[in-house]
């Protein structure tokens, strides 16, 4: 991010490729409005000989309490304002970016889980507009990562860094108000794949002990990332230079 000269960072992962017509569509939104300062759309995720063909009408929002949907590989529809971005296909303004970084407190050996999140909200917090266009699309063929997250298969510490990355994210975006209602959400409800009491509850029937680690695994996390929040200043979103640049 820092060797970046251009107007306009694109960015897509190695097991991704772009379609003939990316930067076009990118740049389209761009040029419309300056208050843009992120642009993505579509991943079309390659499941063998198969491409995932769903469709989610709602994507990249995070609600009220703090329950983050995703979806941004099924999106359908027009382009739309959206909270949150996926890093295969993602875009900023690098005039609005100005000193913001990638979080260095995210954890992960290999692939650092919500670090998308925690950019683009960061971009929210300071004003700006997230687009979100399923036509901007990738073909997305996800491939084996070298690390402890294995994607299908648990494993307790890549648990932990997905649920820690996400509350500390959380924590520092959310008010006070709204912060504690969905550390009450999270430890009691949670979702399916960070597990408050009640998921457990609902999946101990079907996944037994392994319910139970990633009970304790989300747990974990959950409590390493309120002990980092209480200890550390959050990061302060580029707030002057994205007013200068609209």
């Amino acid at each position: 991010m820092a060797a970046v000269t251009g107007d306009i960072v694109s960015i897509t992962d190695d097991d991704a490729a772009p379609r003939p017509d990316w930067l076009a569509s990118i740049n389209a939104h761009f040029l419309k409005d300056t208050a843009v300062v992120g642009v993505g759309g579509r991943d079309w995720i390659h499941q063998g000989n198969q491409i995932l063909d769903a469709s989610r009408p709602i994507v990249g929002q995070l609600q009220w309490f703090g329950r983050v949907i995703g979806n941004h590989h099924l999106g359908v529809g027009e382009p739309r304002e959206v909270d949150i971005l996926k890093g295969v296909n993602m875009s900023f303004r690098t005039q609005a970016i100005g000193e913001l970084h990638f979080d260095q407190r995210m954890r992960g050996t290999g692939a650092q889980v919500h670090f998308e999140m925690a950019f683009t909200l960061a971009l929210k917090r300071a004003g700006g507009k997230i687009i979100y266009d399923p036509q901007i699309a990738v073909d997305h063929y996800p491939a084996q990562r070298f690390d402890e997250d294995q994607r299908h298969n648990f494993n307790a510490i890549a648990q932990i860094n997905l649920v820690h990355n996400e509350t500390l994210i959380l924590l520092e975006h959310l008010p006070p108000l709204r912060r504690t209602i969905f550390l009450l959400w999270a430890i009691i409800i949670g979702t399916r794949d960070c597990y408050g009491f009640l998921q457990w509850l609902r999946f101990f029937p079907s996944q037994s002990q392994l319910a139970t680690r990633k009970l304790i695994a989300s747990l974990q996390g959950r409590w390493q990332a309120y002990q980092q929040f209480q200890t550390q200043n959050p990061l302060k979103p580029p707030l002057t230079q994205l007013q200068n640049s609209n």
